[in-house]
């Protein structure tokens, strides 16, 4: 009981809690566009799979990761639902976007995916389609640094809204293949910054978070196929950190390239 309470619920809220402060303050010091690469490396996905590989074993991991690249689309979606939806307020835009995932996540879950290749692939289109959107549609502009006063509440508050959130998609995150891939990904991560975000910044600073959070997203993506390749021939433990260093490189890449983005 105590061996489940911790790694199911204290260790991801606290982490969790950790990277969403770590994330918003990124972004206000040094801009959203770094703000959405850096919150995109693996976090929740990491503690995710590893109670899952630990618990049910490397091959229901494996067959589990691949519904990752696909549901990951699906989470650009809801920040795109939530980034256009912003202009209203906090409880439409967190409604609709919730909405949007949910109808799009249980048409995957009834239509499942036979590889991870046609999975990268829907991946792919809907970061395409998201990034266009925002970027060319919308004509969204990544928003520089912000001079945000911290206070040890303000930073609480940030806490709590990112641990309860995470240790709850956590702990469904062990519950059959298909459904162990979903909730490994539901953006926990994603919903904790836009609400933070919209809170305390608005519209503007949001919609341009989102923007740098679609553009980073692929780390996330690498490390998930970095599982499915790494886990039945390295091991849990080596497979995770093959998968961590293939996603830290795409992660340096994206930052690299991030000045290229308006």
């Amino acid at each position: 009981m105590e061996y489940s309470l911790l790694y199911h619920i204290i260790l991801p809220f606290t982490l969790s809690a950790l990277i969403v402060i770590l994330i918003t303050i990124t972004a206000e010091k040094y801009g959203t566009k770094t703000g959405g690469v850096i919150g995109t490396l693996p976090s929740t996905i990491i503690i995710a799979f590893l109670l899952i590989a630990l618990d049910k074993g490397v091959q229901f991991a494996t067959e589990s990761v691949v519904i990752v690249p696909a549901e990951m689309g699906i989470n650009l979606v809801f920040l795109l639902l939530f980034a256009l939806l912003s202009p209203r307020n906090i409880p439409i835009a967190l409604t609709g976007s919730l909405l949007g995932w949910t109808i799009l996540t249980v048409l995957l879950y009834y239509a499942p995916i036979p590889s991870i290749y046609m999975s990268l692939a829907l991946f792919l289109s809907c970061l395409l389609l998201t990034f266009i959107i925002l970027d060319k549609k919308k004509k969204i502009t990544s928003q520089n640094s912000i001079k945000v006063h911290y206070t040890p509440l303000k930073l609480l508050g940030r806490s709590i809204i990112a641990g309860t959130v995470i240790a709850i998609a956590v702990t469904l995150s062990n519950i059959g293949t298909i459904l162990s891939g979903i909730f490994s990904v539901f953006p926990a991560i994603f919903l904790s910054t836009m609400l933070i975000s919209m809170r305390e910044h608005g519209t503007q600073f949001t919609c341009a978070m989102a923007k740098g959070m679609v553009y980073g997203s692929s780390s996330v993506v690498s490390y998930a196929v970095g599982i499915y390749f790494l886990y039945p021939l390295a091991g849990i433990g080596f497979g995770t950190i093959g998968s961590f260093l293939i996603a830290l490189v795409i992660t340096l890449i994206l930052y690299r390239l991030r000045k290229n983005i308006r």
